[in-house]
């Protein structure tokens, strides 16, 4: 079992960008993942991070499984892994499955800022303006000013309603 510090992670992800092979990226993450005993990252980071790499290896089967997989750990992560499911079931093109996963996490409440982020960015390429809109501003009224997301979800937000045709508002005004 190995301890994974945080610079171990950067490592991995700068050969990686070096290399640009995300599938080679995706199994030595879960690799990890698969060894990890401590940390500065939790398991559930890793297998999401590791998901988020077989996605962008075109090999969505193999993210979903990482996601279950952090979901089941139940360690902290970057987002809830159910918004990586929800976001794998509209890309094998499951969307009745991929709304009642969305559906679950709003019921529950409590979407961390970059979740809800997730979430509407997926509502909106698979598109759904509307719920795409309703989430990311429902997560800017609910984040903290200096919540590192803050000014992503204003500008996603933004992007919507300008996509919309809706005009400006309060919110709009604080995008820098």
């Amino acid at each position: 079992m190995a301890h994974v510090t945080r610079e171990h992670l950067d490592r991995l992800l700068e050969q990686a960008l070096l290399a640009d092979d995300h599938g080679s990226l995706a199994k030595r993450l879960y690799d990890v993942a698969l060894g990890y005993s401590t940390g500065d990252v939790s398991r559930a980071s890793i297998l999401v991070l590791a998901a988020e790499e077989w996605r962008a290896a075109g090999q969505p089967a193999r993210a979903m499984e990482c996601f279950q997989r952090a979901m089941e750990d139940g360690g902290e992560s970057s987002i809830d892994p159910r918004a990586g499911i929800a976001d794998t079931l509209f890309e094998l093109d499951r969307p009745d499955e991929a709304r009642e996963v969305i559906e679950t996490i709003r019921a529950e409440g409590g979407a961390t800022t970059a979740t809800a982020h997730t979430i509407a960015e997926t509502l909106v390429a698979y598109g759904d303006l509307r719920a795409g809109h309703e989430w990311a501003t429902q997560a800017v009224l609910a984040c903290d000013e200096d919540d590192p997301e803050q000014v992503a979800l204003l500008r996603t937000r933004y992007r919507i309603r300008v996509d919309l045709g809706l005009p400006e508002d309060d919110l709009d005004a604080l995008v820098s």
